[in-house]
């Protein structure tokens, strides 16, 4: 079942000041013209009014935090059809103070047992599952977007990348662009793991998936260098996400 798109309206959960919470809280807001951060403002809403929003362990949200939050995450979908119809799969978008703490359990070195282990992590994404944040990263990012990290945008590359069924840093595309995108990232991605990139964090080494993801955080955030460093990378995601946020840069 589709989710319920509520339109703006008394019902709606956006603050009227968004604008301002925009413009003051996310760096790159000025990047955009004004029809786009209209647009930006409307996808925004579908977020916030179509999706459950829940705090963690009694952590109390704000008008701020889900403004910046859906604004980020709007971003990547600003040029795509569908627009938020792409994140109809998640169920509920959960945020935390802080940095999120999960046990793990991983295989021992010696066959047949376990390591039991802690990870820290500022986000966590899963299938048919909520997209879990963490404000103090997510905050700090839209506020410092040149450091390169934007954990929102790194979590919601990853429910792009989801639509499919299948995580492996392929989202759908047309059966004309595949090819070229298999090739390009696999490129990219072997480069990454045998020299290390000047641009790209060395999490993108993980896998094909979290190359993705890194990777769509850099080209919104870093594009000049991601642009310069692997140009093939950024045309591709450039043509993707149908933006240009290097030129955009330039243009300021």
């Amino acid at each position: 079942m589709p989710l319920m798109r509520f339109p703006w309206s008394r019902r709606s959960a956006v603050p009227d000041d968004w604008r301002e919470l925009a413009a003051r809280h996310v760096a790159d807001w000025g990047t955009y013209d004004p029809p786009d951060q209209e647009r930006l403002g409307a996808l925004m809403a579908e977020l916030i009014d179509g999706h459950r929003w829940e705090p963690a362990r009694g952590f109390e949200l704000t008008d701020r935090m889900r403004v910046v939050i859906a604004i980020q995450a709007s971003r990547l979908v600003l040029g795509l059809e569908g627009g938020t119809d792409w994140y109809e799969r998640i169920t509920t978008i959960v945020v935390h103070r802080s940095v999120l703490r999960f046990d793990r359990v991983e295989p021992g070195p010696v066959e047949g047992t376990e390591e039991c282990g802690v990870v820290h992590l500022d986000g966590q994404t899963s299938y048919r599952g909520p997209v879990v944040i963490s404000w103090d990263a997510a905050s700090r990012n839209a506020r410092h977007p040149t450091r390169g990290r934007d954990v929102v945008m790194h979590e919601f590359a990853h429910v792009l990348d989801m639509a499919d069924g299948v995580v492996d840093g392929t989202p759908p595309l047309p059966p004309s662009q595949l090819e070229r995108w298999v090739d390009v990232f696999t490129d990219a991605f072997d480069r990454l793991e045998e020299h290390g990139s000047e641009v790209l964090d060395d999490y993108a080494g993980t896998d094909a998936g979290e190359f993705f993801a890194v990777s769509t955080e850099t080209f919104f955030t870093r594009p000049l260098q991601l642009a310069e460093a692997e140009p093939e990378l950024y045309d591709l995601l450039r043509a993707f996400y149908r933006q240009d946020p290097a030129a955009a840069a330039t243009d300021r």
